[in-house]
């Protein structure tokens, strides 16, 4: 009997392979096809050796696909060969294009499923010691992407420089200066900031200071895409928690 057709969009997780959920891999071990991106561990298509493996990412501004081709084969491969997962980095409703997907195979008359992935949000900064929320720090946190589909830097940036919330920026290095200005401009050239690179891959790399300091921080350590934004208070608990450790050493050394 032909299978059914089917979309399952999947959440890989920020980066490392093994922060992926067991849903996320379940799903995968009963894909007939895996349309993968570029921030995903090709380590995880070895959970699915039997399906056709399709690239579909964007390295560098340079697409294998464009949105409206990656959709039509989503519908193509569904009606030919049954379950197609779509494997996105990060939680695909979250800067991922995955609702939109979901509700043009649905238009075309798939089946479709969700599962949710850690967001690389929450995830990167908290695998470098640095909390979104914090008591006596921060009682919320905003999550903005620093790049519109105009290709402008969001309005919401600057509501959030208003702010005391922690905030957090996906996809905004390229315009780190316009960002660092609007915080500059509210009084607050001294908030903290982390600039984290490949948050939760073998080669992460981070980059600390302020509004004032940041810029020359980063490019110091030539950090560029993929990288997050952090900005607030938060981002001293890292520091923090760093003094405190070298302390234990020097008391064990003494």
């Amino acid at each position: 009997m032909p299978k059914s057709p089917k979309l399952t969009v999947i959440g890989a997780g920020p980066g490392a392979v093994d922060l992926i959920t067991i849903r996320g891999v379940k799903a995968l071990q009963q894909a007939d096809v895996v349309l993968y991106d570029a921030l995903v561990d090709t380590q995880l298509l070895d959970y699915a050796p039997e399906a056709e493996h399709i690239f579909v990412g964007k390295r560098k501004g340079c697409y294998s696909y464009h949105q409206e081709q990656i959709n039509e084969l989503i519908v193509s491969r569904a009606h030919d060969q049954g379950h197609v997962v779509r494997l996105k980095g990060g939680d695909p409703f979250v800067f991922g294009r995955g609702a939109e997907e979901m509700t043009y195979a649905a238009e075309h008359g798939l089946e479709v499923a969700m599962v949710p992935g850690i967001s690389s949000c929450i995830a990167v900064p908290a695998a470098q010691d640095i909390p979104v929320t914090k008591r006596g720090a921060a009682e919320s946190f905003w999550v903005i992407t620093g790049t519109t589909k105009e290709h402008k830097l969001s309005d919401d940036v600057a509501l959030a420089a208003k702010s005391n919330a922690t905030v957090v920026i996906l996809m905004g290095m390229s315009k780190l200066d316009q960002i660092t200005a609007l915080f500059k401009k509210e009084g607050k050239a001294d908030i903290p900031v982390a600039v984290i690179q490949n948050g939760t891959w073998d080669n992460e790399q981070i980059a600390l200071g302020t509004a004032n300091t940041i810029l020359a921080e980063v490019e110091s350590k030539a950090l560029k895409n993929p990288a997050i934004i952090i900005i607030g208070e938060v981002v001293r608990h890292k520091t923090a928690l760093e003094a405190i450790r070298r302390e234990l050493i020097l008391e064990e050394i003494s």
